[in-house]
């Protein structure tokens, strides 16, 4: 029982240091502040991820039916802008062109992520709970503001597991399991 309570003592700060800090909360905001909390933890994994593969890695696809890295951080730079343009209920955002198809080197494609980042940052920012009821389309229905961010949330989460195996296979630790 002794050592039972001295490894107990021992390993639980190890593992609340391991843990992701959760987002700041809003008493008056708690599901936007929560659902920008989630966005801002995936997109720091992706944009680490991002930087950490060389530029020639970009253009790394495990198997060739499956979208290059560079084609995958394109890829969601794209939706970025679909998703978040739904929620700010802007007919066309501002990139018309295919980032995916068009964008093939580490800068550029670092870039444009950034800027559909920056994009969806400030749909984050001025969302509120009350917002987050805003009548909208996406895929030809209508739905709430809520849908569109959350599931650029879950796009984003989707890809970042991707992302991860295309790291593990080029031996490179995923920013979710560094000390980012």
């Amino acid at each position: 029982m002794r050592i039972l309570t001295i490894v107990t003592v021992l390993v639980a700060p190890l593992a609340a240091i391991a843990q992701p800090k959760p987002p700041a909360m809003d008493p008056a905001n708690p599901i936007s502040s929560s659902l920008k909390g989630n966005y801002e933890r995936v997109k720091k994994f992706i944009t680490g991820a991002a930087d950490q593969v060389s530029p020639a890695d970009y253009a790394f696809k495990p198997t060739p039916d499956v979208r290059s890295f560079g084609q995958l951080i394109g890829h969601v730079a794209d939706a970025s802008y679909m998703f978040c343009g739904a929620a700010k209920k802007e007919a066309k955002p501002p990139v018309a062109a295919s980032i995916e198809k068009t964008v093939t080197t580490k800068d550029a494609l670092k870039k444009a992520l950034a800027e559909a980042f920056a994009y969806c940052d400030a749909v984050y920012a001025a969302s509120t709970d009350a917002t987050l009821h805003t009548p909208i389309d996406l895929f030809k229905m209508k739905m709430i503001k809520f849908n569109a961010l959350d599931v650029n949330v879950a796009h984003d989460n989707e890809h970042y597991g991707n992302i991860v195996t295309y790291l593990r296979i080029k031996k490179l630790v995923p920013p979710s399991s560094s000390n980012m």
